[in-house]
């Protein structure tokens, strides 16, 4: 039985989707049909029920051949792994899909990092906000995604990662040493990210549960524009207190000390599991360690202040 055209209907029948198998594959949508029509052939049965175009179902024996696809797999990765054929050649090509938080903290020194254990590795870099990675993960064109929610989909495994302090950035001018209260931040224009992100959502409703709300909550997706509109006096912002403490070093901007500590910013890790390559793998592996040592190491784990306004209510 040809290892390929298990492989092709593997992925098939996990993206749900002949095209977006073929975009894992870096394949033409007709190669990867002709293997799974080939595959068939050599079975003798239909794998795939082709009925409906419009919903992808596998056929009673399309499932039950699912779990013995995943099980040649394993064992051909498993043979590989023993004659040393992978090992020796490496994972060539890691397709990594960020949220700018990450870009502006640990993700430079993570890929580094990688490149160094790795010598051989390519790597495709994706920066987006979180809905646009979490699809990209499911349709098998991402195989590492950073995101601030969880991606819910068969054979995608998610887990957190140590959060990111959230602060108050403006004008190098407004800095000073006693807090901030937050009713005299709000006073200000504010500035976080995209509509509907996690930060964009956990300002709003922590304002709200204080009775506050801002002139304008300017939404902006870029952190870079953010700095620059921060030192031309635009506004307040919030960024990851480890990305603007390296950015204050550069541009006339200042961690704004407030006596509300804001909400962290929660970052997972999303990847789909597959069974044809240890080598990828591992490489995720080795990239979840060195995240979770850097956040310990540069106290990205640490406890938020407490609110010295904090409503008993």
């Amino acid at each position: 039985m040809n290892q390929r055209f298990v492989e092709a209907f593997y992925w098939v029948a996990t993206l749900k989707s002949m095209t977006r198998a073929a975009e894992k594959l870096f394949m033409t949508q007709s190669a990867i049909s002709s293997r799974v029509s080939a595959l068939e052939e050599e079975l003798g049965t239909l794998l795939i029920d082709r009925r409906d175009r419009q919903q992808f179902a596998l056929t009673n024996a399309g499932m039950r051949f699912l779990d013995y696809a995943e099980r040649l797999m394993a064992i051909h990765r498993q043979m590989r792994d023993e004659l040393g054929t992978e090992a020796a050649g490496g994972v060539h090509l890691l397709r990594v899909g960020a949220i700018e938080s990450v870009l502006h903290t640990w993700l430079i020194p993570l890929l580094q990092h990688l490149r160094s254990v790795h010598p051989k590795l390519q790597l495709e870099l994706t920066v987006e906000i979180t809905p646009v990675l979490a699809e990209a993960v499911k349709r098998g064109t991402l195989d590492l995604v950073f995101a601030a929610q969880s991606v819910s989909a068969p054979d995608i495994r998610t887990r957190p990662l140590p959060t990111m302090e959230m602060v108050f950035v403006g004008a190098k001018s407004l800095k000073r040493r006693a807090p901030y209260a937050l009713a005299d931040i709000v006073a200000h224009e504010v500035m976080t990210f995209q509509r509907g992100s996690q930060p964009h959502l956990a300002l709003l409703e922590q304002l709200r549960g204080e009775g506050l709300e801002p002139p304008r909550l300017h939404a902006v997706s870029s952190i870079p524009a953010m700095v620059h509109l921060i030192e031309a006096g635009f506004g307040i912002a919030t960024l990851p207190r480890i990305a603007a403490e390296t950015l204050a070093r550069q541009h006339d901007i200042a961690i704004l000390p407030c006596a509300t500590a804001l909400s962290p910013l929660p970052v997972l890790a999303s990847y789909r599991h597959d069974p044809g390559s240890s080598a990828l793998t591992s490489v995720i592996h080795d990239a979840l360690k060195f995240i979770d040592a850097f956040g310990g190491a540069s106290g990205k784990t640490r406890a938020p202040a407490r609110s010295s306004q904090k409503k008993n209510r």
